[in-house]
């Protein structure tokens, strides 16, 4: 049967319909996923085509995966996070939408607060369990769209669920029922889609979605979830790990649009950005962050990571107000504090430090040489260098200068006593023998006790 694509406009043969394999033993894939060894990776050698969107934005989860992992945010927080969030998205929305919790009284009293500000983006949406009563809940809440998980892996329909296919598959259709019954839009979380069997359960369980958001004429997203960051974002690779697979797969064989289809993924393998990235290249409008990453285990796509990612694959930040992300940053040392490591990029407090004596040398020449970006444009943060065996007083006061922050009325020039007195200890550590520079951290404790506890940084 020959049918036109709407992902390609082209003719297309589509004569086969994938239908559930109700099999009765699960699919664990124990040749790509062995536990007692490392996961493999297998190729197949299939292309798909690159097809990014017309449009392609960043959604946020800081307030549900995020919150999992640290101390719960208080009201206040979430509120000025979210007020940071829609800053740094920009006039058109490309931070679309964050979730929240809604079942304690501070979830709600949470909402009511960011809805209260009247911003237009990010929307509000929520994660809830599959019930009808909390698709209700989110109704009263005046939200349009709601996340459920819908876990499709044999992993958790076998293991956890103690479900056949079938079953899960028949349990999952009649929450969305209920969700439309309520007038709500499902966000339907595919968990662990890395571990499923893709044409066994995931596209046929796709497939009757979209047959019951035609027949209710109210959408259905579809966020692909690689719930513990086995996807690889490598072209030919083999399902169920390949990103490119499970876009082009989710999109061709279960018709999901573009911007109906998200990529939630973790960085248990060090492959979030890559991955989401990917994810947008393949055909996904959408990439579920969390701010700094913070989420489950290992954590989320970083969002501002996909802030920079989206300008270098666009040409422009179209809007996206990069310097608030020191300021998120800032806030999340000072108002909730987090330590931020310090080597984290675009963030921690090296990130655009150099240590290395040469390269030191070349940055005080022009920046442009070892400073990835003009970073106090983009950042609001000056490149700096560490102290180390050349420094001479000029450069230890300008290195006090801009570690604190010191206005021109307070700047230390290279005469002060406490320049002077730490030049002193630095040379008695190089004449010891040392050979590497001085940590942050080091030069830190050293002027605090030097200047009798008055100079500090704040963490």
């Amino acid at each position: 049967m020959l049918e036109i694509s709407p992902q390609t406009n082209l003719l297309e043969q589509k004569s086969y319909k994938y239908s559930l394999q109700d099999v009765a033993e699960p699919n664990l894939y124990r040749d790509v996923y062995p536990y007692t060894g490392v996961p493999r990776i297998a190729f197949n050698h299939r292309r798909v085509p690159v097809n990014m969107p017309k449009d392609i934005w960043i959604t946020d989860t800081s307030f549900r995966d995020g919150q999992q992992s640290v101390e719960p945010y208080t009201v206040k927080q979430i509120v000025d996070l979210y007020k940071l969030m829609s800053k740094l998205g920009g006039p058109y929305g490309l931070i679309r939408q964050t979730e929240f919790f809604v079942y304690s009284e501070k979830d709600k009293e949470a909402i009511a607060a960011c809805q209260s500000l009247g911003l237009e983006f990010p929307e509000i949406t929520t994660w809830i369990r599959a019930s009808r009563e909390d698709f209700k809940l989110v109704k009263d809440l005046g939200i349009r769209e709601t996340g459920i998980l819908v876990s499709c892996s044999d992993y958790h329909i076998f293991k956890k669920m103690k479900m056949t296919r079938k079953e899960c598959m028949n349990h999952y259709l009649a929450a969305v029922a209920d969700a439309f019954e309520a007038g709500v839009m499902p966000r339907c979380h595919l968990e662990d889609i890395t571990r499923a069997d893709f044409y066994g359960f995931v596209v046929p369980f796709v497939n009757e979605l979209t047959k019951m958001s035609e027949d209710a004429g109210i959408p259905v997203k579809i966020r692909a979830c690689d719930t513990m960051g086995f996807g690889v974002p490598y072209t030919e690779v083999a399902l169920p790990r390949s990103v490119p697979g499970i876009i082009y797969g989710l999109q061709h064989y279960s018709d999901v649009p573009s911007e109906m289809l998200e990529w939630h993924g973790h960085n248990d393998f060090y492959k979030a950005v890559a991955n989401a990235s990917t994810a947008w290249l393949y055909g996904a409008c959408g990439v579920n962050c969390s701010l700094l990453g913070i989420g489950e285990r290992t954590g989320n796509v970083p969002l501002e990571a996909m802030v920079f990612e989206y300008a270098s694959l666009r040409g422009s930040f179209d809007g996206m107000d990069p310097t608030v992300i020191t300021d998120i940053g800032d806030y999340f040392r000072h108002e909730i504090g987090y330590k931020v490591p310090d080597m984290t990029p675009f963030l921690g407090r090296n990130f655009n430090v150099t240590r290395a004596g040469i390269h030191a040398d070349g940055l005080l020449k022009d920046q442009e040489i070892y400073n990835i970006f003009d970073t106090e444009t983009l950042l609001k943060r000056k490149p700096s260098v560490m102290i180390g065996k050349a420094s001479g007083l000029a450069g230890i006061a300008y290195w006090i200068n801009e570690n604190y922050k010191l206005s021109a009325e307070a700047a230390v020039d290279k005469k002060s006593d406490l320049v002077v007195a730490l030049k002193t200890w630095i040379d008695e550590e190089y004449a010891d023998g040392r050979q590497t520079t001085l940590s942050t951290r080091e030069l830190e404790d050293k002027i605090l006790l030097l200047s009798g506890g008055k100079l500090r940084v704040e963490d």
